[in-house]
Order: structure tokens, then sequence, then C-alpha cells
């Protein structure tokens, strides 16, 4: 009889709180769709979706339904980073840490990274590379396990012998082996195919591949091409399949090259972009993701004595000035630009430092803004439910004090966050 009572009660708290609504009175709000920012208006969202968008400050209909004022906020949709390692931190110890963690610390590390992210108004991310970590992660926050934001995960990336994302380069030879697909190296189409397959049976959302050499891997070159393009091309087919798309880590232009004609989706960084390539981005319909912090934020760290390894600093001094350039010249000519910060390369929680650079290379707030909203969530297959505050929409909802028009950088403090129709920053 008591376990009755107890469970009706259960019951009907239950159904109280899904009736209730939360009214939210919006001093400005941007229309992501339109590109305008409108003044005075109500959202009201019930569980986890937008059910209305209303002129005015409209009272809710029920005494059960909850106010939030943000009458003298700017809001807008929950943000979009297309390129986060949501489950590590690059730091001096990195080198040292990929033999002592093991997986469960990597872990618990990465809870504070995706709880970071989240309040910092991230309500969306694509992680694309670790080491299996990520797609746990990704699982945890869905089934609200942890706090975070939602994740589109690549898994383990994928790379050729010795390449970017070889996850041996560095070690003493004992422990080089000789890793394959199932551990993300391929080096055949026979392998490229049967690596797409395993992140899918893993659990993957998208592919990511490292198409030229990286600054950060501990190897020589930077920029040079790592994939024949019949193994781009089969990586790509075969995602394709499986319904992924696939990203391209370049700074090497004939990578990027064999990237776009390979069919990958977006490619990260471009530092070498040439004006050739910029326009077989436009043809293939591809999009730049040009990680400006990551750039700023490597350079930086090259010179602080022992950040990085000796074989990586060059490396870093070189590539770190130049993506801006490269971002703003691409942009200048047309190319697709979504927005996405490579965080964890860097500090998590600073992603929104990405905005202030691309308005300082000439991309207009508004667009800007786009392309960490509407822009990404239509790469994510998700241009229905996320990206707008919209009626129908799932309630990803953030405000910052300032108008971004009129300071960027107000986008690096946002103060407010809701994601899935549940406040986690007020």
């Amino acid at each position: 009889m008591k376990n009755r009572f107890f469970l009706t009660l259960t019951l009907f708290i239950s159904a109280i709180a899904f009736s209730q609504s939360s009214y939210i009175f919006c001093g400005k709000l941007i229309d992501t769709e339109k590109g305008k920012i409108k003044e005075e208006q109500t959202i009201v969202v019930k569980g986890n979706k937008i059910v209305d968008v209303l002129k005015g400050y409209v009272n809710p209909e029920n005494s059960d339904d909850e106010i939030i004022d943000l009458k003298d906020k700017v809001v807008i949709p929950g943000l979009i980073d297309m390129h986060v390692h949501i489950e590590s931190e690059h730091s001096p110890k990195t080198r040292l840490e990929k033999y002592i963690l093991n997986d469960a610390d990597r872990a618990y590390n990465s809870v504070s990274f995706a709880k970071t992210t989240l309040l910092n108004g991230f309500t969306t991310v694509r992680d694309l590379g670790g080491t299996g970590v990520n797609i746990s992660l990704a699982k945890a926050i869905k089934g609200g396990k942890i706090v975070g934001p939602r994740v589109f995960t690549a898994g383990k990336s994928l790379a050729t012998t010795g390449g970017h994302a070889d996850p041996t380069n560095g070690s003493r030879r004992e422990l080089i082996g000789n890793p394959g697909p199932k551990e993300g190296v391929v080096n055949s189409v026979e392998d490229a195919r049967k690596a797409v397959r395993q992140r899918y049976k893993n659990g993957a959302d998208c592919i990511k591949i490292t198409a030229t050499g990286g600054v950060l891997s501990v190897a020589k070159s930077g920029d040079n091409p790592q994939f024949t393009i019949e193994e781009i091309k089969a990586i790509c087919e075969t995602a394709k399949d499986y319904g992924m798309h696939v990203a391209a880590h370049a700074h090497g232009d004939e990578g990027m090259q064999r990237a776009i004609i390979g069919g990958v989706k977006t490619i990260e960084h471009g530092t070498y972009m040439s004006d050739e390539t910029m326009e077989l981005m436009k043809k293939y319909d591809a999009y730049l993701v040009p990680t400006i912090t990551a750039g700023k934020e490597v350079e930086e760290k090259a010179k602080v004595k022992g950040f990085y390894p000796e074989i990586v600093v060059p490396k870093a001094l070189a590539v770190g000035p130049q993506i801006q350039g490269t971002f703003s010249k691409a942009y200048k000519k047309g190319v697709k630009i979504a927005f996405g910060t490579d965080a964890g390369v860097f500090e998590h929680g600073k992603n929104g430092k990405e905005f202030g650079y691309m308005v300082e290379a000439g991309m207009p707030v508004m667009e800007a803004i786009q392309s960490a909203t509407i822009t990404n969530a239509k790469l994510l297959n998700m241009e229905k439910e996320l990206g707008q505050v919209k009626k129908g929409f799932l309630a990803d909802i953030i405000a910052v004090d300032e108008d971004p028009r009129q300071n960027i950088h107000t986008m690096e403090n946002v103060v407010f966050v809701m994601k899935n129709g549940e406040v986690y920053k007020k």
C-alpha cells in the first residue's frame, strides 16, 4: 500500500512538471534565419521544445508556469562548435599522459571539460578525435548521467602509418607496433573501408581523417599529404553508406585538394589553402572550419619553453600565424564557413574567442553567429531542430549581456544557458 502511494505521488509530481511551461522574456532575440534582431519577444518552452515565440512580453496562462526574465539580455540559439576534442586538454604533460592515463582517467577528466563547454554557451559540439572515450562521453551526456553539450563524435581519427593521428607516433620502438584499421591507421583502400566500418561499429557519428601532417603530432611534417586520393574516396564512399559525413584535418594544399575531390564535407584549419583550392571548395560544396583560436593559442604556447616537444615548436610557430589570414581570404572569395575552434588544443570554455577573431578578419557579426548556429545545424542534419529559436525546435537557448554587433567579445561571457529545455546557467 505504501509503495503504491509513493508511486502515485511520483507520477503526480512528474505530470505537473511535464505540464509546466517556461516563459522567457527576451529584451533582444537574434533571428539567425533572417540575420536580424527582434525586440521584446517571449519564448514559450514546454518540455524540451520551443512551443511558441510571441511578440511582446506575454504572461503565462497558468500560475504554475515559470517566468525567466532576460529583458536586459540578448538571447541567441544555443551555439554549435564543429571542432572540439572533448575528452582532453593539451598541456606540457600531454605526451606523458599518453602512457600513464587509463581510459577511466580520461573519462573522469572529460566530465569537467564537457560541463565547462556547455556553461559557456555551446549546447552542441562535433568532437573530432580522441581515444574512444569521447563516444562513451556522448552517450553519458545523452543519457542524462553527466552535464555537457550534445556531442556528435568521430571517435578515433583516421591516419596513415606515421601520420598525424597515428597513436604510436613518438613512442619508443618496442611500443610502436603495427596499428591498423581497428586503431584508426589506414594504408590501403581495403584498410580505409574497414576503418570506417570499425568507427561505425564503435558508435561514431562521423569520420575524421588527417589528410596532412599536423602541428601537435610528434612527427616532422605539419603539412605534407598523407592519404592517397583513392583511400580518401573509399573512406567517403563508405561513410556515406553508413550515413556519416567526413571531416579532414588539413594544413597543406595538396592534401586539401585530394580531400575535397575525394568527397570530404569539411576542411579543418585550411592553413596553406591556395586560390585554386578555394575554388575547389566552392565547386564541391565543402566548408572551411577555420579554428583561428587554435592557431593563435599554439603560436603563443610554442614560445613557452618546454610546453611542447621540440619537434612541435617550429610547426606551431609557422602554422599558427597563418590560419586567420587564410580564413579572411577564403571568406572573401565565397568559401562556405562553419564555426569551429579546436578546443582541447587550448582550454575548453574559451571557444567564444573565435567570434572575435572571425570578425577581426572581416566576417560580419551576424554571419559569424549564423556560422555557429544555422550553418552547423545543417551540416549535422539537424537544421529542423537546432540553430534557431523557433517553434518546434529543441529548446537550446543562451543569452549574453551586450549586443554582439556593438561588442563581439560579449560572446565570450555567456550568462544564461538552457539546453533541451533545462536551465544550466542563470
